[in-house]
């Protein structure tokens, strides 16, 4: 009776012909897994956004989310043609970006990151007590690492601290696809992990050297966005981020100047200059800023 009802009001709300396109929409995963270019994509669901180059002969994975989202990623993998995981390659330490890592023991032939990336992961587990569910990097470069892979060059660099100590700039040249890890947050309140050597003074040198390193067709990956925005993007999304950051050290530089209290600043909604930066989050920069103009 109850079934039959539910099924009759159903029927009235949708008609018919929309019925297959409302069951994909709630039978669909919460994931996708979108290609960019020249076998490069990423895949995105809970975390930071996971870079991937997948070719007949190797893969190599960026980042890694959460133990279930890299399942998710290893179930994805599965509907392409098999190939050995050359590289899980991690951006920085922080657990939205290698919490993950642990799924891929035995099948990732190669953990690589930032020698400062593995330093901070490996104490930031010592401190949370849950070094068993680490999997850490067994391969790390200092300020530039570089391997050709059938038809791509993979290059990864080391530009200085700014959102950590550790940040990794990983570009896939031939399809010249640059995953940025957490160096870009699309419209979103960034974290900055002072107690990890962040530096925003140096982040925004950074992200004006991401602009002019690479061309107008270079496609970046960022590590997260803002609702309504997208992970990848452009040099203008670049600007937009490094204006942000800008105006957040001019901001509390002149509140310190005019004598504002801590307190009185923290109490700030929105950045001036940056109007598209909103919503929860604002404290972190307000934090990170203060302590470094302190400093």
């Amino acid at each position: 009776m109850l079934r039959r009802s539910f099924i009759q009001t159903t029927s009235l709300a949708i008609p018919a012909s929309t019925f297959p396109s409302f069951f994909q929409s709630i039978m669909m995963p919460p994931y996708t897994m979108t290609p960019l270019r020249r076998n490069v994509g990423f895949f995105s669901e809970k975390g930071g956004t996971i870079g991937w180059l997948l070719q007949p002969e190797c893969r190599i994975i960026i980042d890694s989310q959460f133990p279930e989202q890299a399942g998710h990623l290893l179930d994805e993998l599965k509907k392409h043609p098999d190939a050995p995981l050359r590289y899980l390659i991690n951006t920085h330490h922080h657990g939205d970006h290698t919490s993950g890592n642990i799924a891929f023991k035995g099948i990732a032939q190669n953990l690589l990151s930032h020698e400062n990336s593995k330093i901070n992961q490996v104490a930031s587990a010592i401190k949370n007590n849950n070094e068993s569910e680490q999997l850490y990097p067994d391969m790390t470069f200092a300020e530039r690492w570089q391997e050709k892979l059938n038809d791509e060059i993979i290059d990864i660099q080391y530009w200085g601290p700014a959102h950590t100590n550790g940040d990794s700039i990983i570009h896939f040249q031939n399809a010249n696809v640059v995953h940025c890890g957490d160096l870009v947050f699309n419209r979103r309140f960034p974290y900055i992990d002072k107690a990890a050597g962040a530096r925003i003074d140096n982040w925004i040198e950074i992200l004006q050297q991401l602009q002019t390193n690479f061309d107008k067709d270079t496609i970046y990956i960022f590590g997260h966005a803002a609702d309504g925005y997208n992970v990848t993007g452009g040099k203008e999304d670049l600007a937009a981020f490094a204006d942000y950051l800008t105006a957040l050290l001019e901001y509390v530089s002149s509140s310190l100047q005019a004598g504002k209290s801590k307190d009185e600043i923290m109490k700030t909604k929105t950045i001036p200059g940056a109007p598209q930066w909103k919503g929860d989050g604002i404290e972190r920069s307000l934090t990170a800023a203060i302590a470094e103009l302190e400093n």
